[in-house]
C-alpha cells in the first residue's frame, strides 16, 4: 500500500474522529469543572440571600415584639400646670416621647379651654389624662378691658359643637378646615366603623394628618350612645367581616367559638380566640353586644 497516496474517504473520516476524540478527552473536564464552579457559586449565592432574609425578618419581628410590648414610664406633673404653657420637655418629662410631645403641642397652639378638650388630643392615653386631670388649671386670659378700676368681665367665645356620630355632611363643611373632599370622606369611615368611639379614630380617615385633627376637634364631639352595635350572639362570620376591625379569620373564629361553646354570656369571652390580642379587643369592645 501506498501512504503517500492521496486517502481515501473513509481513511479522511477516520482521522477526523480520532482527533474530535481527543479534543473532546481534553477539553470535557475543564468543561465539567467549569459548570461545577458556576453551580456552586450560584447555590452559594442563594443560601447567602436566604440567609440575609431570615436575619431580616428576625430582626424585624424582635423590634416590633419588643416595641408593642415597651410601657410607657408616666410621671405625675410635679404641680399644677397650665397645658398650654407646657414645653416639650414638660411633656416628655411626665412620660410622653419627643414626637408624641409635638403632636401635643399642635393642640395647645390653639389653646385648649377645659379637661374635655384635653381628653380629645389623641395622643393623651386614658392613663396619662387620669394621671394629670387633676393638676391642670386653665386660667382665663380672655377680658374686655371696658371698665374702670380694673374690672374685667370675661369674655367667651362660643363653638358649634357637632356630634361625629351624627353630624351630616352639610353640617360638618361648617367646620373650619372642612371642605366637601373631607366630610364626604369623614361620613363613609363612619359608616364603615358604625360611628366613633375615639376622637383618634378621624387619623383612619383617607388623607387626614394631625393638623386636620388638631384643627377641627374644638367643633366635634362624640356621642357613643350613636354607635352601632353588632350582637356577637347572632352575627355571621360574613357579617361581621363587613366591619373594617374584623378579618375573616377574626370573624370565623368568634362564630367557631359561639357554635362549640353556645351563647356568649360576656363580650370578653371572644378572646378566646387566639387571633384577638388585647389591643384588636380594645378596638372592637365599643361596636359589640350580646
Amino acid at each position: 500500500m501506498d501512504f503517500f497516496n492521496t486517502p481515501t474517504k473513509r481513511t479522511t473520516r477516520g482521522i477526523l474522529l480520532f482527533v474530535l476524540i481527543l479534543v473532546v478527552c481534553f477539553i470535557f473536564p475543564d468543561i465539567v469543572r467549569f459548570f461545577q464552579k458556576e453551580e456552586s457559586f450560584v447555590l452559594h449565592q442563594m443560601n447567602v440571600k436566604q440567609e440575609e432574609k431570615i436575619n431580616r425578618l428576625t430582626n424585624y419581628k424582635s423590634r416590633s415584639f419588643s416595641f408593642s410590648k415597651k410601657k410607657q414610664k408616666l410621671k405625675a406633673p410635679p404641680s399644677k400646670f397650665n397645658p398650654n404653657e407646657y414645653s416639650i420637655k414638660d411633656w416628655m418629662y411626665i412620660g410622653l416621647s419627643e414626637k408624641q410631645a409635638a403632636v401635643v403641642l399642635k393642640f395647645t397652639k390653639y389653646r385648649l379651654k377645659s379637661n374635655a378638650d384635653l381628653k380629645k388630643i389623641f395622643i393623651i392615653s386614658d392613663e396619662l389624662y387620669e394621671l394629670i386631670k387633676d393638676s391642670t388649671i386653665y386660667p382665663e386670659t380672655n377680658f374686655k378691658n371696658e371698665y374702670p378700676k380694673n374690672e374685667y368681665v370675661v369674655v367667651e367665645t362660643k363653638i358649634q359643637k357637632y356630634d361625629l356620630n351624627s353630624v351630616t355632611e352639610e353640617e360638618l363643611l361648617k367646620i373650619r378646615g372642612i371642605g366637601p373632599f373631607f366630610a364626604k370622606q369623614i361620613i363613609k369611615k363612619r359608616d364603615q366603623l358604625g360611628g366613633f368611639y375615639r376622637y383618634d379614630q378621624l387619623i383612619e380617615v383617607w388623607k387626614v394628618t394631625e393638623e386636620n385633627m388638631v384643627i377641627w376637634s374644638p367643633s366635634l364631639e362624640i356621642d357613643l350612645a350613636q354607635i352601632r352595635k353588632i350582637n356577637i350572639n347572632t352575627v355571621s362570620a360574613e357579617e361581621l367581616t363587613k366591619h373594617p376591625y374584623f378579618s375573616w379569620n377574626v370573624a370565623n373564629s368568634v362564630v367557631k367559638i359561639r357554635e362549640q361553646n353556645g351563647r356568649f354570656l360576656k363580650i370578653e369571652s371572644i378572646k378566646k380566640s387566639h387571633l384577638i390580642t388585647e389591643e384588636l379587643f380594645e378596638k372592637l369592645k365599643p361596636y359589640l353586644t350580646l
